[in-house]
């Protein structure tokens, strides 16, 4: 998803019109998290995210900091936002399991 949002309008508040932002982009990940995975059993749904006022000042953040970092947008007094989110599937980090430890019988 990459779309420029308005963060006012005339005939709402502009905190209803960034719950309303904030509702989008939640809509969009879960509607994405849906979607068959290559693999079910190794992988999962990560999201590479960029938001700024324009497309040109975008920075890149993480997902878990996205909502955060469209507070700090908004903060900024910015009228408009541009957002990315795009999705990929991605493969779990292998969990390494530690070597058994032996106990020794003391004497």
């Amino acid at each position: 998803m990459k779309k420029v949002f308005k963060l006012t309008d005339p005939k709402k508040h502009e905190d209803r019109v960034l719950e309303a932002v904030k509702h989008d982009i939640r809509k969009y990940v879960k509607r994405e998290r849906k979607k068959d995975l290559p693999e079910k059993a190794t992988m999962y749904w990560d999201f590479d995210c960029k938001i700024g006022a324009t497309a040109e000042t975008a920075e890149v953040v993480i997902f878990e900091e996205l909502i955060k970092a469209l507070d700090k947008v908004k903060a900024e007094g910015a009228t408009e936002v541009y957002v990315e989110i795009l999705a990929k599937a991605v493969m779990k980090p292998v969990k390494e399991e530690e070597p058994a430890v032996q106990d020794e019988p003391e004497a």
